[in-house]
């Protein structure tokens, strides 16, 4: 971070400056990824040791610390090692539940870095936090199906080298409420497919795109399907535990850095004679973050241990609690960074009015806070149910 990250992070401001287009691919960005590679810093998020793909096989627990120093800097750190969001959870649907064929195409070159792939399971026109709403139909056709419907926050979709999506549908609109989807592998530039634009987050045009994806008649052959028919909620749940937690692990990453800048900021700057580090409301704002985020940390790698020693239908509380308090605890101290940096905070010359965008859109990503808090609730009234307690 400190020999190859943070030096480039103005590199990468110039040259995508330069380029004129959000979405353009800056050169710095590819020499990172070589130095990262050749210095065995690779798919360290991947679960199993696999000298092929340069993953080390590292637990939950030994790769959350390491999120959380890439979460300092979440424009290069995570893709440089290729450990970003969404190809983290792509590569681990695509290997659970892919044909060999899904995995030739598609997984060996994510693992190599070679291209990027998009999530297709937003919906603008339901609420797709409940996931059961899901409208786009996938309508079998003979050795295929047919897909119609619009999504969106397709995050990577707009991505210099994304060439294939992870799609979820509707295959039997009859069936049990959590039976009714399936998830397909979708290529980029099959017909019927349409990019119709790129959604701004607080204003920012992000690198990788949050895209609006309009699906019109686009066929794709019955070995699309990843696993079964009716199991793409099943496959969404499994896709999702691992990547609440590298999330939770950025926050804090983000976190750590906005009180860093802050300590600084804090010290040089002065105020009525005195150093704004001598004021008691600033030292409390130090204190605070300080004990917020170690109990943000400590709660995110219980979770972490949790699923690995019991998977992740035992961790679901933890998880789901990571998932509230890790954005929101980022979300506090980087405010209070940015007070603390006055009108510089709210500029781009200062990493942090980008964090705080990202972090307020994460209270969505992934399931919304209130769906998360729904789970734990449900989860501890059943505690005392089976406890037998009146």
């Amino acid at each position: 971070m400190d020999s190859h990250i943070y030096p480039a992070e103005p590199v990468y401001a110039q040259q995508m400056a330069a380029s004129g287009d959000p979405n353009h691919r800056p050169p710095i960005l590819e020499e990172l990824k070589a130095r990262a590679r050749s210095r065995g810093l690779w798919n360290l998020f991947h679960p199993h040791e696999r000298p092929d793909w340069g993953a080390p096989g590292l637990s939950n627990l030994d790769y959350a610390p390491l999120a959380e120093i890439m979460g300092r800097s979440p424009q290069l750190a995570p893709e440089a090692t290729n450990c970003n969001a969404p190809d983290t959870g792509n590569m681990e649907v695509l290997e659970r539940f892919g044909t060999d064929e899904h995995k030739e195409l598609w997984l060996q070159p994510l693992l190599a870095g070679e291209i990027a792939s998009a999530f297709a399971m937003t919906e603008p026109d339901v609420a797709s936090s409940d996931a059961t709403n899901i409208e786009l139909r996938m309508v079998p056709d003979g050795d295929h199906y047919v897909l119609n419907g619009r999504k969106w926050f397709a995050s990577n979709a707009l991505h210099a080298h994304c060439r294939v999506l992870i799609v979820m549908g509707k295959t039997d609109p009859d069936a049990a409420p959590h039976r009714q989807q399936s998830m397909m592998v979708v290529p980029l530039d099959t017909p019927g497919i349409t990019v119709v634009r790129a959604l701004p987050v607080f204003g920012y045009l992000d690198r990788e795109g949050h895209a609006e994806i309009l699906f019109e008649d686009v066929r794709v052959p019955r070995s699309a399907l990843l696993a079964g028919e009716g199991d793409g909620f099943a496959i969404g749940q499994a896709r999702l535990g691992p990547g609440r937690i590298h999330h939770c692990m950025r926050s804090i990453g983000a976190a750590e850095r906005a009180l860093d800048l802050m300590i600084d900021r804090a010290r040089e700057r002065v105020t009525f004679g005195r150093p704004l580090a001598e004021r008691s409301n600033i030292q409390d704002w130090i204190a605070e973050a300080r004990i917020d985020i170690e109990m943000a940390r400590l709660l995110t790698l219980k979770a972490a241990w949790l699923m690995d020693t019991v998977g992740n239908r035992e961790a679901r509380t933890e998880i789901a609690a990571i998932k509230v308090a890790a954005p929101a605890v980022a979300l506090r101290v980087i405010d209070r960074a940015i007070q603390v940096h006055g009108g510089a905070g709210v500029t781009g010359d200062f990493p942090l009015a980008a964090f705080y965008a990202h972090q307020r859109t994460l209270r969505l990503a992934d399931g919304p806070d209130e769906v998360h808090k729904r789970t734990i609730a449900r989860m501890e009234l059943r505690r005392v149910e089976s406890a037998g307690r009146a």
